[in-house]
């Protein structure tokens, strides 16, 4: 296979709901499909038509003259895929990651590019009124304190670092949160980030490393090579393992260990993105009094991320990155007042 184009699935399933579903997590994941049919469509000019990297089987009888057409391809074929769970129910997720997993074992990953140059030149769209937010009397005001009163996970994938960088472009100094970034990227492009991000912002901004610690009014970037995880004051815990999963830094796992260890203290705002990386342990941060906010999918380079977290029910605003940095300011501040 090329690995300079995106690598090409073909499904075959003799039920409807199933096609719909496959082709959902296939082109959600960044995956070209190049056919999509029931297996009474598949005649000698339509397997001219196309050349998959993969063909992807799932039928609910046996189909000899469908295998045997098939086999005389050279594209390899992946059969056993579970029938889908109802779209926004627990499962789903779960179902669609294995479907992502089996497809990755063998065709590997899609190409997905993320051009951070333009970011760092500045020769991105600007922001028309680049005015940060103002931080309420409330907190201005109030008493400093060392103690971690919010802990806010950004995750993002395709798309995302313009969003992010938007997002915190607007956010007032003095915001007693720390932040915590989950991004999708080549590990070649982690150090690039710490400098695009804060390009006009100044936040703070380095990788995640073992003994660093989140704190108010700083970014720590989740390292692609390991695991972290969090002491109860917020101190980086370096597992020294790959991230469970396809996807580094597995924004599942950032968003299970934050929860666990912040539980109602937790935000989790999901940018712009391929796949459906997050959608799993979504609901196991609300359960744990965690809140999450999505990027609206007019504004995403790539919706499928957060299209993916709003159809598990947990996500309770959706808005562009202005309003995002809005939302969260208006949130700390009731959330302190209320503490008060």
């Amino acid at each position: 296979m090329d690995s300079g184009r995106n690598p090409r699935v073909a499904i075959i399933s003799d039920s409807s709901l199933q096609r719909l579903a496959l082709a959902h997590a296939v082109k959600g994941h960044g995956y070209e499909l190049v056919m999509n049919v029931p297996p009474e469509r598949l005649d000698a000019k339509t397997l001219a038509q196309v050349v998959p990297d993969v063909w992807l089987v799932d039928m609910q009888e046996e189909d000899d003259d469908l295998l045997d057409k098939l086999l005389s391809q050279e594209a390899p074929i992946l059969f056993g895929v579970e029938t889908a769970p109802v779209q926004g129910t627990r499962a789903y997720p779960r179902w669609e990651r294995r479907v992502f997993i089996k497809l990755h074992e063998v065709i590997g990953q899609p190409v997905i590019s993320e051009n951070l140059d333009t970011l760092e030149k500045g020769t991105v769209k600007q922001i028309k009124a680049p005015v940060r937010l103002t931080l309420p009397a409330e907190i201005l005001q109030r008493k400093q304190s060392n103690k971690l009163e919010f802990v806010c996970v950004l995750a993002a994938s395709l798309g995302g670092p313009a969003a992010v960088k938007e997002f915190l472009d607007y956010l007032p100094g003095g915001l007693p949160v720390a932040f915590l970034l989950a991004q999708h990227i080549d590990v070649r492009m982690q150090e690039s980030l710490t400098r695009v991000l804060v390009r006009h912002n100044h936040i703070p901004c380095r990788m995640a490393g073992h003994g660093e610690a989140l704190k108010h009014g700083e970014l720590l970037i989740a390292p692609v090579e390991s695991e972290i995880d969090f002491s109860a004051d917020g101190q980086v815990i370096s597992r020294d393992m790959p991230w469970d999963g396809p996807y580094s830094p597995s924004i599942d796992q950032v968003l299970a260990n934050i929860s666990r260890r912040f539980g109602k203290r937790s935000i989790a705002i999901i940018f712009s993105g391929m796949g459906g990386d997050g959608s799993i342990s979504g609901p196991m941060m609300v359960d744990a009094g965690g809140i999450i906010w999505a990027q609206d999918s007019e504004s995403c380079a790539c919706s499928s991320q957060p299209d993916s977290m709003r159809a598990t029910g947990c996500v309770t605003f959706s808005g562009k990155p202005l309003e995002l940095a809005q939302k969260l300011v208006n949130y700390i501040n009731t959330g302190l007042h209320t503490a008060a």
